[in-house]
């Protein structure tokens, strides 16, 4: 009896703080939560980036086709890989001593800092002199979920926060009329990971990213049911938030504050999102060098949405085009894929270059691991290999034409410069004006952090 007469003291004695207590400035805290698009200045140091633009290639292409030209490697195509190399390596599902594979399309050195590109990605060559290859990328995992998983979020297991999150928890958004963290999705289904590649974790629900399709309402159910008018929903709106607030004033819970501003969101998002989404508005030539067409989705058609979000403030973009899992068919898929993105992914950063966006946003191209040197799928196909992949990034505050990192002379392991999954997100924090270490969230008596308790800024990366 004592303890619940305790308990009811306590719980009053926090509600009447937070609701009376200076003149209800705990409650107005509270409130301000709902408001995760208020622009947050704090930032660590100066930043050299405003926004990010992440085009996640999951599935994981091969860096030996695209980015890590392996004389070598085509060499010994065929032959066993030396005994050395691969013991102890665990592969996903191939023997580690199955033959080696050379590379299936040829290289060529591109712009004036002469970056060997494949051939498949001939317009991101004409842009090469704006962008940074790393081609030295670890990672932990192998699998597709929680290599995704780890990548976004520095955690494979369920629960963490995305990048996203982290970054619209430590800046907030510009964007008053639409999301802080927006997603899209292409290729032919999701990602892997799911969800949990874009939520907020343990973060403000407000802090998740937010799924927009590319074409017909962005995001479901955003358009009124048939026989609901502007007033109706008005009316509904604002008893759902009066009731809402009578809570939060109650019980002082952050996820109500949450709900409410996805209410005001919402409504604000009816009249912001049709505009944000109409294509039709984009010139000709803005159109044809992206390949998008308007009401038709496509990858393309994500990358210039991506830059009209940008445009209007919002925080971080993410793209994801699930279609790079070639344990077969190599050599048709990886035509295909680059048919699909090339074109569009080189695009973006001529926009950006064009429209002066491209100094203060940071655009970042790449999976969750790369390909083994060593065959699978007949004489056509790689497996999944974590030892040494490649990303490419341009922008915000990066050394344009640099090819940064080196691996073996098979393309097995990263040998110079690594740049860990944890090195590339503090690496992006960085360039954000965020310390990786100081952007933290306390739970269950331990401080966390996207990059855990690990995590190098690539210093060499820099401007």
């Amino acid at each position: 009896m004592r303890s619940d007469l305790f308990e009811r003291q306590r719980l009053l004695n926090r509600r009447w703080f937070l609701r009376d207590c200076g003149v209800g400035l705990g409650a107005i805290a509270l409130a301000d939560l709902a408001r995760a698009e208020t622009p947050r200045p704090k930032t660590h140091h100066e930043p050299r980036a405003k926004r990010v633009i992440y085009l996640f290639m999951g599935g994981a292409p091969s860096h030996l086709e695209l980015f890590d030209n392996k004389p070598q490697l085509a060499k010994f195509d065929g032959t066993l890989p030396p005994p050395e190399l691969v013991k102890n390596y665990r592969a996903a599902f191939i023997n580690p001593s199955s033959k080696l594979l050379g590379p299936k399309y040829k290289f060529q050195k591109f712009g004036k800092s002469g970056t060997e590109l494949g051939e498949l990605l001939p317009h991101l060559g004409e842009v090469v002199d704006d962008i940074t290859v790393v081609k030295s990328m670890v990672t932990d995992a192998f699998n597709h979920a929680p290599a995704q998983i780890f990548a976004l979020t520095g955690s494979q297991q369920f629960g963490r926060p995305s990048a996203g999150a982290w970054v619209t928890y430590g800046l907030g958004s510009e964007s008053k009329d639409l999301p802080g963290f927006v997603v899209f999705s292409s290729g032919s289904k999701g990602p892997s990971g799911g969800n949990s590649c874009w939520g907020s974790g343990f973060l403000p629900t407000a802090h998740a990213g937010t799924l927009f399709r590319s074409a017909g309402d962005p995001v479901l159910f955003l358009s009124n049911p048939p026989g609901v008018d502007n007033a109706i929903q008005k009316d509904s709106l604002d008893a759902i938030n009066a009731l809402n607030k009578t809570r939060l004033d109650a019980v002082g819970d952050p996820e109500i504050a949450a709900r409410i501003s996805a209410y005001e969101m919402a409504g604000r998002m009816q009249s912001s999102a049709p505009e944000l989404m109409d294509l039709s508005k984009e010139t000709k030539e803005t159109l044809a060098m992206y390949g998008a067409e308007p009401g038709k989705p496509s990858f393309a058609n994500n990358c210039l949405l991506a830059r009209r979000l940008i445009e209007r403030g919002v925080r971080f973009v993410q793209l994801f085009h699930e279609a790079w899992d070639h344990h077969g068919g190599l050599t048709a898929g990886l035509k295909s894929e680059c048919g699909k993105t090339d074109r569009a992914s080189a695009a973006l950063v001529k926009d950006l270059k064009q429209r002066g966006l491209l100094k203060d946003t940071l655009v970042i191209w790449g999976g969750e691991f790369g390909r083994t040197p060593m065959v699978q799928g007949g004489n056509d196909g790689r497996d999944h290999h974590p030892n040494c992949y490649s990303v490419w990034m341009a922008g915000g505050g990066l050394k344009p034409g640099l090819v940064y990192g080196a691996s073996d002379e098979l393309g097995f392991n990263a040998v110079e410069n690594k740049v860990h999954v944890h090195d590339l997100n503090a690496t992006v924090l960085h360039l954000l004006g965020l310390d990786h270490t100081k952007l933290t969230y306390r739970l269950q008596g331990r401080d966390f952090r996207l990059t855990d308790v690990h995590g190098v800024v690539a210093g060499k990366l820099l401007a």
